[in-house]
């Protein structure tokens, strides 16, 4: 399947028709219209004839658009309040102005967040004042006096503030993924929320969008700062602004970052902050998305009462700039510490466009993830490292992105001009007809996939929103892209794409163009953890009638039958759709035979004594079948999935591949080319280093799974033929088969005719054990070019217990994970140390197996001491707060009470139930002993399993930046080498970070 950036990921999720029936002949457009409907209480609403979400779209008098859409599958409600204002309004003097903002509003009201508004708001207008004073003084000795000012005040100010506590009346909902994200023409506000929390949510949202109260403010201001460091160290990020300020040299898009500038951060003005919110945060300008086991006209009339009296006025969104053809190649160029990589963008007209629909057909021909133009020529034949493109769109422009990074010795002007190749194909109409209606029919599979989940539903409906998109245009899309002829798109594609777009090199080298800033020296902040605002005793009163969870009896649940050849085939019926998903499961993997992962890599870009290995990708997309062989530490899969009507068709020519595959001597090569440039790459990228090499070091030392390879010069040595055997081998092995989809029986009798294996099934091989070695002492660290140092805190706990999951479960919520949790609150909210920091106790994910206690800090390397003790403290001596104790129980209670496994997820978390010694839903265990948790308990499982814990400390920085002696109070600093890290060979031009 194609891996879609999100934004374009949510846009095709919008376009899709009907989940139940996607045929053309029981949905015509000319059937699809938008109906006028008024119900009992005399709310207004439109509906669309043939719609499969069954969206009411109600616009209440005050003009505040509400989305509703009904799934009973799990007792949720996905929510979204979504607002048309995003960066391309920040005035041009405070860019990131409606980032921060989105920041702000989870600081609360005059009601949420404080204990006597009155005295607080006095304090606040002084704090704004000398912000203002701040931001017209130009001397540098003079600012910093003022924010000494601002800092002592904001000190006085917090004494009466109350930190968090939106996010704590939030969580004691059950609430899950509660966030929110700024962008181009949108600040979106989300939670995921228990059904039967509805009014309580509806009662704090109503009022925590009925004002803007900016307190907490330089604290979260630095917090931001934090996060502008981030993109710094992005460099991805790096690329796609230097796209979009070629392509928009005039436009927002391109002009205005949503983070903003360090200029503009350092010098922010709550006055101008006051003056957006009460501009743009206005009914007409919102909409409420709620999407789950809702009933319509009584979640209608409960938003009513809490948004009605929202008081309306007019948005007029100010007119942007018009941009110029783009008459030749725009060149840009960024650098960075990680692989090089090229992109080329060309721009488009905007969401909702005649453009928009002939450009998401040819983007889907020349790239779909299995048989487009780039992937046959440029992927699969391994011409290029990777290549691939999608289109992005917003609502006075869009465009579309393509993206590539060399093989070994290649340069990146190749990639570009192999990339620009393929659109020449394009152009000239060499793609086969069948394509287009292949091309609608994976759209198809990918929403009836998509609008299963009430996350995805809910972000088509708030994209519609803030692209002013009527729901009937998105139920159409499909309808109007079958009717696009090849001449057509060949026609487009030669009046889109020609020497008019804008190309980025990314190249490995120092950034100059960095921002060092300076620590400001905050004092912490009062949190005033235990103090509650007249608003949370009363929002804490309301009553709700509890769920009950439901566990699942999994050996029901999952039903078995076998193939005439005796084989297991666990099943469970689909009951939505047509879709299905076929898995034969070997249990042994890469720990069994390293060549597992490595047969299974080679065989995607391989052919048969039929097919060729592009004539075979195209086959299958012509059925609408993914098909996919992955081999993991101790587990492969050899499946397929699609629609049922096509599984005995998909099978055949699985079970063809598996058995007649031609290995190809050529293709071996580069095969084991691409794995040595990816091994390069992978020393580029600091999370690559983090969360893989320094963990599984810091777990294992030099006997690990990660280190566990092949050299270069090995592989070069496999024989191909060997390999592809081994592949062929795979189905001599024992196995077994899971099967989620309708029709079990037509599945069983498609296995019995098309997999045909051995009377008797061999044994695997012995599996290679690694050790766990004790932690402790020891700092590994590796020098980065970064602005942010990035480290993990990882102490090695006791053997899997099953007994201790509720506690830790218990213990997480409270502590370390979330909005209000000790550790952010700690690190983030009172100190400003950090732009993330989280904590946990992990549960092995296999019996045998220790768990782990870990911290993550992200912090300016200028901040690390500060934050090393702070974490440190926290770690050794848990804060104790009763009610914040009492909020985290209720909360997870909630969650699990709320929790629904369903469908194929029943195998899935069963089979990790079993790699634990737990053949059963432990869930009920875990509800009933957090329900007579007390404080007290958890702070002996903090004592008995956290605090005292020797710590492996694992850090990415920035040598030049951070203080070495500072580490070495932390145990012995080793300086790693990347290349012994991952067990890679050096090479004379190895990469210098």
């Amino acid at each position: 399947m194609k891996i879609f950036n999100s934004i374009l990921l949510l846009l095709i999720i919008t376009t899709l028709g009907s989940c139940k029936n996607t045929s053309s002949e029981t949905n015509p457009s000319n059937k699809i219209k938008t109906e006028k409907h008024t119900d009992a209480q005399g709310f207004n609403y439109e509906t669309i004839t043939n719609d499969p979400t069954g969206l009411r779209l109600y616009t209440l008098n005050n003009g505040l658009k509400v989305y509703l859409s009904k799934n009973e599958e799990e007792p949720k409600i996905q929510t979204y309040i979504a607002v048309r204002a995003g960066s391309n309004y920040d005035p041009k003097e405070s860019t990131g102005l409606a980032h921060y903002l989105e920041h702000m509003v989870f600081k609360g009201t005059d009601e949420i967040g404080t204990q006597d508004f009155e005295k607080e708001k006095v304090l606040l207008q002084e704090i704004s004042n000398l912000y203002e004073e701040h931001k017209k003084e130009s001397d540098p000795e003079k600012k910093k006096e003022i924010y000494k000012k601002i800092d002592q005040v904001s000190q006085e100010a917090s004494k009466i503030s109350i930190s968090n506590e939106y996010d704590k009346m939030i969580s004691s909902l059950g609430a899950q993924g509660t966030n929110a994200h700024t962008w181009y023409e949108e600040t979106v506000y989300k939670n995921k929320i228990p059904v039967n929390e509805l009014d309580k949510w509806l009662k704090v949202e109503s009022e925590r969008f009925s004002q803007l109260v900016l307190r907490l403010f330089h604290t979260e201001l630095e917090v931001v700062y934090e996060e502008f460091n981030r993109t710094q160290d992005n460099d991805f990020r790096k690329l796609y602004s230097a796209m979009l300020e070629g392509l928009f040299p005039n436009h927002p898009y391109g002009q205005q970052r949503t983070i903003g500038t360090s200029d503009h951060l350092k010098n922010p003005s709550m006055v101008e902050i006051h003056n957006y919110f009460d501009k743009y945060y206005v009914p007409g300008n919102m909409a409420v998305v709620l999407v789950g086991d809702i009933d319509f006209d009584d979640t209608i009339s409960k938003v009513n009462d809490a948004f009605g009296h929202y008081e309306n006025k007019e948005v007029l969104h100010p007119a942007l700039p018009k941009e110029q053809p783009i008459e030749s190649p725009i060149i840009k160029e960024v650098y960075g510490p990680t692989a090089e990589s090229v992109a080329i963008a060309y721009r488009s007209a905007g969401i909702g466009t005649k453009e928009e629909k002939l450009l998401t057909m040819a983007d889907m021909i020349l790239t779909n993830g299995k048989a487009g133009l780039i992937d046959l020529n440029l992927n699969q034949k391994q011409a290029v490292q990777n290549a691939g493109c999608s289109p992005t769109f917003q609502n006075d422009y869009g465009f579309h992105r393509f993206s590539g990074t060399p093989k070994n010795g290649q340069t990146l002007d190749e990639v570009k001009d192999l990339i620009l190749e393929e659109i020449e194909k394009l152009k000239r109409g060499e793609f086969e007809e069948w394509m287009i209606s292949a091309v609608v029919n994976d759209l198809k599979l990918t929403q009836t996939r998509q609008y299963e989940n009430n996350t995805a539903l809910a972000s088509a409906y708030y994209n519609a929103f803030i692209h002013r998109q009527n729901w009937e245009d998105r139920i159409k899309f499909l309808d109007d892209l079958k009717k696009i002829t090849k001449q057509e798109l060949v026609d487009f594609a030669n009046s889109f794409y020609k020497n008019n777009y804008v190309v980025v090199y990314k190249r490995k080298g120092e950034d100059k163009n960095v921002v060092k800033v300076q620590n400001p020296g905050i004092t912490p902040v009062e949190l005033n953890r235990d103090k509650q605002s007249e608003f949370f005793k009363e929002f804490s009163n309301l009553k709700t009638q509890p769920l009950k969870p439901k566990f699942v009896d999994y050996k029901s649940a999952i039903k078995e039958t076998k193939m005439d050849n005796g084989l297991k085939v666990s099943y469970i019926e689909n009951p939505n759709n047509d879709l299905f998903s076929l898995n034969i499961i070997l249990d042994m993997g890469k720990d069994n035979d390293r060549n597992a992962t490595l047969a299974a890599g080679y065989l995607d870009y391989l052919g048969t004594d039929k097919y060729t290995p592009e004539e075979l990708r195209k086959e299958f997309y012509k059925l609408g079948i993914n098909y996919s062989v992955s081999a993991g530490s101790d587990i492969t899969f050899v499946g397929i999935s699609g629609l049922k009507e096509n599984l005995d068709a998909g099978l055949s020519l699985l079970e063809h591949l598996w058995s007649n595959a031609v290995p190809d001597l050529e293709t071996y090569n580069k095969y084991v080319d691409k794995i040595a440039k990816a091994r390069q790459d992978n020393k580029t990228q600091k999370g690559t280093i983090l969360w893989e090499g320094l963990l599984s070091y810091g777990m294992y030392g030099e006997n690990s799974p990660l280190r566990n390879i092949y050299t270069i010069e090995e592989l070069q040595r496999v024989d191909p033929a060997e390999l592809v055997n081994k592949i062929k081998e795979l189905k001599n092995f024992k196995h077994r088969i899971f099967y989620y989809g309708k029709d079990v029986e037509a599945a069983v009798a498609s296995l019995n005719k098309n997999h045909l294996i051995n009377n008797e099934l061999a044994d695997y091989p012995e599996a290679t054990s690694y050790l766990q070695k004790e932690t402790g002492g020891n700092v590994y660290f590796v020098d980065y070019d970064m602005v942010q140092s990035e480290m993990i805190f990882l102490a090695k706990g006791s053997q899997f217990d099953p007994k201790k999951m509720a506690a830790s479960r218990l213990f997480n919520t409270y502590f370390g994970s979330g909005l209000s949790s000790i550790v952010f609150q700690e690190i983030r909210e009172s100190k400003s140390l950090a732009y993330s920091a989280f904590s946990a106790y992990s549960t092995a994910a296999k019996k045998e197996e220790a768990n782990y206690v870990y911290a993550y800090l992200g912090t300016q390397a200028n901040k690390m001491p500060e934050a090393v003790d702070a974490m440190m403290d926290l770690m050794t001596n848990m804060p104790e707060a009763e009610r914040q104790f009492n909020s985290a129980k209720e909360a997870t209670l909630k969650k699990i009470a709320a929790q629904r496994i369903t469908k194929s997820n029943i195998f899935w978390t069963y089979e990790g139930l079993k790699k634990r010694g737990i053949d059963y839903d432990n869930r009920e265990e875990m509800y009933n002993t957090i329900k007579n948790m007390t404080l007290a308990d958890l702070k002996k499982f903090f004592n008995e399993n956290i605090s005292g814990e020797t710590y492996n400390v694992l850090i990415v920085g920035n040598k030049k930046d951070i203080d070495m002696m500072a580490l070495s109070k932390l145990g012995e600093v080793q300086e790693m080498d990347i290349d012994f890290l991952f067990n890679y060979e050096k090479k004379n031009e190895d990469i210098k970070l």
